[in-house]
């Protein structure tokens, strides 16, 4: 994992010893973000952010029947390949709708 470098936006989603080694590839003004629970480590001279979200099946269920009943939809923009999403992300182009990458074929 060390061999990847320095960062400046990482995505924590184990704990414990494997955030303590993310926390540490977090360049300065960098963000640290776990989804594991309150994070343990911290960047040197980051951010740290806990994201925990827990999931509410009524919620689910209703979200899900207002996209089959159409009263929720999105716009997509660009459906991508993992390899293509540095280029899909590219700030000097502007989508309007959501930029989608797709991570197996």
């Amino acid at each position: 994992m060390e061999d990847v470098g320095a960062v400046d936006l990482a995505f924590d989603m184990i704990g414990g010893d494997i955030q303590r080694r993310t926390a540490a590839l977090v360049r300065t003004g960098g963000t640290l973000v776990s989804i594991a629970g309150p994070p343990e480590a911290r960047p040197a001279d980051g951010l740290a952010v806990d994201f925990v979200v827990e999931a509410d099946r009524a919620q689910l269920s209703e979200l899900a029947q207002r996209v089959r009943d159409g009263r929720l939809r999105t716009k997509i923009a660009r459906v991508a390949s993992l390899d293509e999403a540095v280029a899909a992300f590219n700030p000097t182009e502007r989508a309007k709708g959501k930029t989608i990458i797709r991570v197996r074929p």
